[in-house]
């Protein structure tokens, strides 16, 4: 069957190709992809609510090409909430009056319509837009722990361990998430709403702070030949016009991983352990989900 009509929290949408293969290597499907997003929904779209997003297509599954789509499409239901922004991101201006025009992913029909376009990955930038559309400042903090050749994720854990404390310092707390591709994410919520790059200022204060007291484990430097053996402590996610990978987005990798939250004694487990920590599958996340809920927001 090609196509079928289903009804989403009453609006009808057109699914199609629910047995294509998205993920060769585990020969995940489509509808595999749409069971997993309709399930994950109660605690994934809580962290897209209120965020333009990004989304990352991979029409032939992720053994073919994939590409960045910010704009609504055309075709876009009218039903799905969109805003325009300024390409800029930040402030609400535009520096050369451009702007886009993103969706804005608040409930499951919107969810399963944007997974039916195989929009494998959803991210979102750290500022929200208002019901009007106004943008607003950035409400968190975010920090990508890359890590180089030579280091994994045990070597992330321990990063990602003194990135808490730092932050701690500044009053901050701090939450990890598997990236669902090699490292990990932070993120903490700030007290109040900064420009993003107030955001990034302080973000990058920390980066360096952690690489002047631990320079043979972390670099804040973006050079790939300068990471070898180390954790790249990326602190530019937090500009206006970037964004991160939300979590319990699927990952467009050979599997079908997801950006999975984690509790603080996992991580430091992993930092003790280099291998009891990796990346997980959909399957596992919802199986984590139902038996502790929302790491997340814990």
């Amino acid at each position: 069957m090609a196509e079928v009509r289903v009804e989403v929290d009453g609006r009808t949408l057109t699914i199609s190709n629910l047995d294509k293969v998205l993920y060769p290597r585990t020969g995940t499907t489509k509808g595999e992809v749409l069971d997993y997003y309709a399930r994950i929904s109660p605690v994934l779209l809580p962290h897209l609510a209120g965020r333009a997003v990004t989304r990352i297509r991979w029409p032939h599954g992720t053994g073919d090409g994939s590409f960045f789509e910010k704009n609504a499409p055309r075709g876009t239901p009218s039903w799905v909430r969109t805003v325009e922004v300024p390409t800029t991101g930040s402030r609400g201006e535009s520096r050369h009056g451009d702007t886009l025009v993103f969706p804005v992913c608040e409930d499951l029909a919107t969810l399963t319509w944007m997974a039916n376009l195989a929009a494998l990955e959803l991210h979102v930038h750290q500022w929200t837009v208002t019901r009007t559309g106004r943008v607003r400042g950035a409400d968190r903090l975010v920090v990508d722990l890359d890590p180089g050749e030579g280091a994994g994720l045990g070597e992330c854990s321990t990063v990602a361990l003194l990135a808490r404390d730092a932050l701690a310092e500044r009053d901050l707390a701090t939450r990890p998430v598997l990236s669902g591709s090699k490292g990990l994410h932070l993120y903490a919520d700030l007290p109040r709403r900064l420009d993003p790059d107030d955001a990034t200022a302080l973000a990058k204060e920390v980066a360096e702070e952690l690489t002047a007291a631990h320079p043979k484990l972390v670099t804040a430097t973006m050079t790939k030949a300068r990471r070898t053996g180390k954790v790249f402590f990326d602190w530019s996610q937090n500009a206006g016009s970037k964004t991160t990978v939300s979590p319990y987005s699927l990952r467009g990798r050979d599997a079908p991983t997801v950006a999975a939250p984690l509790s603080w004694d996992e991580v430091a487990e992993g930092a003790d352990d280099p291998l009891a920590l990796e990346q997980l599958r959909f399957d596992e996340v919802l199986d984590r989900v139902a038996e502790r809920g929302d790491l997340f927001a814990v």
